[in-house]
Formats: C-alpha cells, structure tokens, sequence
C-alpha cells in the first residue's frame, strides 16, 4: 500500500486512481483495503506493480530519456 501511496502522489493522484487505471479494483478497493475489509491478492499487487512500472511518474520518464 506505501507504494501505491506514493506512486499516486509522484503522478498527482488518487491510490484509488492508480487502482483503477491499472484495471485492479473498482472505486471503494483502496477504502477496503485501508480498513482491514479486504487485502488485495498477489496477482493484483501484481497487476499494480506492473502498471506502476510501464508508466512512471513524467520526471522518472526523462531521467530516463536523459541517458
């Protein structure tokens, strides 16, 4: 979750955005996961973590294209 959080603060939006645009939940996911509800499987921290890494915060980007 402490990715997911700081991820959506890089890019300037929502955890339950970045959940969202990585197709792994609906609207209430983070709020479930927040309060002990629900905990996400490992093929949706999969599924997040591959979303994070195919689209990096924009600074990331050109660093990147910088080398």
């Amino acid at each position: 979750m402490a990715e997911i959080r700081a991820y959506a603060a890089r890019v300037g939006v929502m955890p339950t955005t970045v959940i969202q645009r990585a197709k792994a939940g609906g609207g209430r996911t983070w709020s479930r996961w927040e309060s002990g509800d629900s905990s996400p499987t490992l093929q949706t921290v999969d599924r997040l973590r591959n979303y994070m890494a195919e689209n990096p915060p924009s600074d990331v980007a050109q660093e990147g294209d910088a080398q």
